[in-house]
């Protein structure tokens, strides 16, 4: 059994391993420049930042504080009009610090506007982005990570903890597919 088994066909690599190692080598070396004598707090957004959070912050040569937030995209129906409503859990404590907010895949920039305007309101001394996949032709707000590792234009990827929908985090590369459908395995 590979893998792949169970992935959508016809995956293409996009980003090789090798890409990925090496360019989350130069992040974290700039991270670290950037804020030397500090401590940085780093907000992981699940699912898909985990990977490429847990590879940058060992690569990070200054202390560090870890935290997960898991968000949330609610359709609320008030009257004639549907609105979304964001939410993220846990709760964060981060007034004084330098947060650096973490994503696997930064798509319409809606979420990461959101939770960056957030974690600012509640007293973050200075906030900044880092994205393994930044997908601009996607975005709705005016957002551009801090930090990012590769821009891409695929509609659907895999890989590096992304997952279709949660088959294929544990590849070891990015992939584009046609689809985010699993196969099945009785297909």
């Amino acid at each position: 059994m590979s893998r792949e088994e169970g992935l959508p066909e016809g995956l293409k690599v996009v980003v090789t391993a090798e890409q990925i190692e090496r360019r989350i080598s130069a992040l974290a070396r700039q991270i670290t420049s950037e804020y030397a004598g500090k401590r940085l707090f780093v907000v992981g957004v699940l699912e898909n930042a985990f990977v490429f959070m847990a590879d940058l912050i060992r690569e990070i040569e200054i202390p560090v504080v870890c935290q997960f937030v898991l968000s949330d995209i609610r359709e609320i129906e008030s009257g004639h009009a549907k609105t979304r409503e964001i939410f993220f859990f846990p709760e964060v404590a981060v007034k004084g610090e330098h947060v650096l907010l973490v994503e696997g895949l930064v798509q319409s920039g809606l979420t990461t506007d959101f939770l960056a305007s957030n974690l600012l309101k509640r007293g973050a001394a200075s906030i900044k982005t880092a994205a393994l996949l930044d997908r601009q032709g996607a975005r709705r707000v005016q957002l551009q990570p801090d930090y990012f590792g590769f821009q891409i234009d695929a509609d659907y990827v895999v890989g590096y903890g992304l997952g279709a929908p949660n088959l294929g985090r544990n590849l070891p590369y990015v992939a584009a597919t046609e689809s985010p459908e699993p196969v099945s395995k009785h297909s």
